[in-house]
């Protein structure tokens, strides 16, 4: 049964840092793209990272947000500084094995329940 458990969320005041992991078992994910949502409240699910042999961001966290992972522990990373209120939101951890390196979410094959981070001003 595949699995991606996510941690690392919690209360951050603004401009402060955080690291979400993001462990997934199952099967092995070497070949899929492994990526980082974000939803909040009354919003869209919005693609923040990912990360296959090289690494894509959204706009809105580019020179902020970090992606890397770990193939050995199978272990995807998400590293927030200078958090801003905006980016408050559930976020979420996901695999995708098409190899089309989409950003858009209903084309990701796996899911993680989520893990919320909330910035404070």
């Amino acid at each position: 049964q595949v699995q991606l458990v996510e941690s690392g969320g919690g209360l951050v005041q603004a401009g402060g840092s955080l690291r979400l992991s993001c462990a997934a078992s199952g099967r092995t994910f070497i070949s899929y793209t492994m990526g980082w949502f974000r939803q909040a409240p009354g919003k869209e699910r919005e693609f923040v990272a990912r990360i296959s042999w090289s690494t894509y961001y959204a706009d809105s966290v580019k020179g902020r947000f970090t992606i890397s992972r770990d193939y050995t522990a199978n272990t995807v990373f998400l590293q927030m500084k200078n958090l801003k209120p905006e980016d408050s939101a559930v976020y979420y951890c996901a695999a995708d094995g098409s190899g089309l390196a989409t950003t858009e979410a209903q084309r990701w094959d796996y899911w993680g329940q989520g893990t919320q981070v909330t910035v404070s001003s």
